[in-house]
């Protein structure tokens, strides 16, 4: 019987995308290798950026020896290399053993139980996180790359008209804004982005502070 607990990652960039799409492929590695995944973890974040409040609930939880279960690398790295240093150093300081789908290294963490395989494929399984996070960054940067370009050809040919308000969303951003709610909050509820709350609160200000000023004349 495994002494370990077994915490399944899932993550998507927008909330238009699904993170649980990996669901399924999760629950049936996890079924092949003996595993009980004890908990999902799932949220709508950029993997380029730290600011994760489920991934760190999960390195809240778990405890040494636990595994730490995703579909891909990029799940929970498309970092820059200090902040991909700073999520390594958090996850080997923890003790957890990293096991992703598209790693074949990865996959004997779920059966070890020697300490001395144990730190042999910790080893080999940290070069090959390293090239993977770097790969997945790289992959991240030539996406924005070329997104770039595409928009500053279609700005040149007058077929750029930029993203979509979502007004209804930025409402519902400001009604718990005003309520005194949190991002980790409104995020949960509105499955929003941080940035997304970050410019409504922006724009708010701004109007207090027009709405102050015209006050004070």
């Amino acid at each position: 019987m495994n002494t370990f607990r077994t915490y399944a990652y899932l993550r998507a960039s927008t909330k238009e995308q699904d993170g649980g799409r990996a669901k399924d492929a999760l629950l049936l590695f996890a079924n092949e290798h003996d595993l009980i995944i004890s908990a999902f973890f799932e949220e709508n974040e950029s993997g380029a950026t730290l600011q994760r409040p489920e991934l760190f609930r999960l390195l809240e939880i778990a405890q040494k020896g636990d595994v730490l279960l995703v579909e891909q690398i990029d799940r929970i790295s498309r970092l820059k290399d200090d902040d991909w240093h700073s999520l390594k150093t958090i996850i080997k300081a923890k003790g957890l053993r990293v096991v992703s789908l598209d790693l074949p290294t990865s996959h004997q963490f779920a059966v070890v139980s020697d300490e001395f395989t144990g730190r042999m494929l910790s080893a080999i399984n940290d070069l090959m996180l390293d090239m993977l996070a770097a790969i997945a960054r790289k992959d991240y940067e030539d996406r924005r790359r070329r997104q770039k370009e595409g928009i500053i050809k279609a700005r040149s040919e007058g077929r750029y008209r930029g993203r979509p308000i979502d007004i209804e969303l930025q409402q519902k951003v400001e009604g718990m804004l005003s309520d005194k709610k949190s991002y980790d909050y409104i995020q949960h509820i509105l499955g929003c982005s941080r940035s997304t709350i970050s410019k409504v609160s922006k724009r708010l200000k701004q109007e207090c502070s027009v709405v102050s000023g015209i006050k004070g004349l």
